[in-house]
């Protein structure tokens, strides 16, 4: 066992050290570093992980003081993360490397320094009036500097050359097990950071939508939308006109998470500042495209349905830019809609034609993007159109109530897509 640890010629030798029988205990502390070193490598907390450390050291080799300093290279400075038997100074204590004490002197150099007799080291600063002697090892993982480990003693060259040697090889265990968990800390508040701004992107995405459904006597509206991220690129919007029409969207754009999110965003400011001048459907569609062809990236797209609702008409006129066919239901039965011309925004120049329908009692009209009709159960089953429309014919349907139940219908195989409905119903 003894031989796995590197031996140091430089280390100092006392005189008797040549005729000094090997130690009774030298064996048990082989072992309680051995334990002690199994135990650091299985911890990826920081702080658990430097307290355990000082801990050990101290009472395995009755050190009256066992600290850990981390380097924090922005400020070329030793920090004080842990320590054990120390009343002069606490955690966050700093010390400039090669410029204050043994600490930052065994920093400098990248080699152990042991002082048998503190009072006559150059390097030693004060501490507990006890401490006779001291030991501080660099922590290295590649050559590169992660800490400093130190540790002091109330008896003159109170530290064995046998003991440093395994000191030396303990701080070989501590360095690697320093570096993971600074790692995995780094990598966690990194996650955590990522999720804190995904989770207020997703506020304020949610805070485009509408707060509220408009209020049409004898129609009821509805719109949900869930992101399968926690942002995503679907949107739906009901627009107000002063003579007592209702414009009504509903867009997806191509992708998903962030990406689709920011290009949606910008979508939306676009087609609002169009919409509000009150042209038609395929007017608005038309400059949209032409505005998201010279803005969005190569091969991003919008597909959007966009239709205005006359309340004392009760006719609906729309225009498809490539999304998915509305679904229109009345006394006649099922249909889905389609448009002569429409593709999708952002791709080439083109216009869009118009469809017109006229809702009757008890007929409903669904616009919804493909992460309805797409949704998948656990035996890759999808929900399709033939589901959404047996679901819209119920008393109570809506847009909650679809997307409810897509997400009973997807169950633990998830959403895989934006899904987004909006529902209108003449009662």
């Amino acid at each position: 066992m003894a031989a796995a640890f590197t031996f140091h010629p430089e280390l100092p030798v006392r005189p008797e050290a040549s005729s000094r029988p090997v130690p009774a205990d030298l064996v048990d502390d082989l072992q309680r570093v051995q334990k002690a070193a199994q135990k650091i490598t299985s911890i990826l907390d920081l702080d658990q992980l430097i307290d355990s450390i000082v801990s050990e050291v101290t009472t395995s080799f009755a050190c009256v003081e066992a600290s850990v300093y981390l380097h924090d290279e922005e400020h070329g400075e030793l920090v004080m993360t842990g320590v054990c038997g120390c009343t002069t100074h606490a955690k966050g204590h700093r010390k400039k490397i090669g410029k204050e004490g043994m600490v930052g002197h065994a920093a400098a150099i990248g080699e152990m320094h042991y002082a048998p007799d503190v009072r006559v080291d150059p390097y030693y600063i004060k501490c507990e009036e006890s401490i006779m002697s001291e030991v501080a090892i660099p922590l290295l993982v590649n050559g590169r500097l992660v800490g400093v480990f130190s540790a002091s003693h109330h008896e003159l060259d109170a530290f064995p050359r046998n003991q440093l040697r395994l000191l030396q090889a303990f701080c070989d265990h501590i360095a690697i097990a320093v570096d993971n968990a600074r790692r995995f800390q780094n990598e966690r508040a990194a996650r955590a950071a990522l999720d804190r701004d995904a989770q207020e992107a997703r506020v304020i995405q949610q805070a485009l939508l509408p707060k509220s459904s408009p209020y049409i006597p004898g129609i009821v509206i509805s719109g949900r939308s869930v992101p399968a991220r926690a942002v995503g690129g679907d949107w739906y919007d009901f627009i107000s006109f002063p003579d007592g029409r209702l414009g009504i969207v509903l867009a997806d754009v191509s992708g998903k998470g962030t990406a689709a999110a920011l290009l949606m965003s910008a979508t939306r400011g676009m087609f609002r500042s169009l919409a509000e001048a009150c042209c038609s459907p395929s007017e608005v569609l038309t400059r949209l495209n032409e505005l998201l062809m010279n803005d969005f990236p190569a091969g991003k797209f919008v597909t959007m349905v966009y239709a205005v609702l006359d309340p004392a008409s009760r006719k609906v006129i729309f225009a498809n830019a490539g999304h998915l066919q509305p679904l229109f239901l009345d006394q006649d039965g099922e249909h889905f809609l389609d448009t002569e011309r429409g593709l999708p925004l952002g791709l080439s120049s083109g216009d869009y034609s118009e469809t017109e329908i006229t809702l009757s009692k008890g007929s409903r009209l669904i616009f919804y993007s493909d992460g309805i009709t797409e949704a998948v159960n656990a035996d890759e089953e999808e929900y399709g159109p033939c589901r959404l429309a047996e679901h819209a014919l119920k008393p109570d349907a809506s847009a909650v109530t679809i997307i409810d139940e897509v997400q009973l219908f997807a169950n633990d195989n998830g959403v895989r897509d934006d899904a987004s409905v909006v529902f209108v119903g003449v009662q």
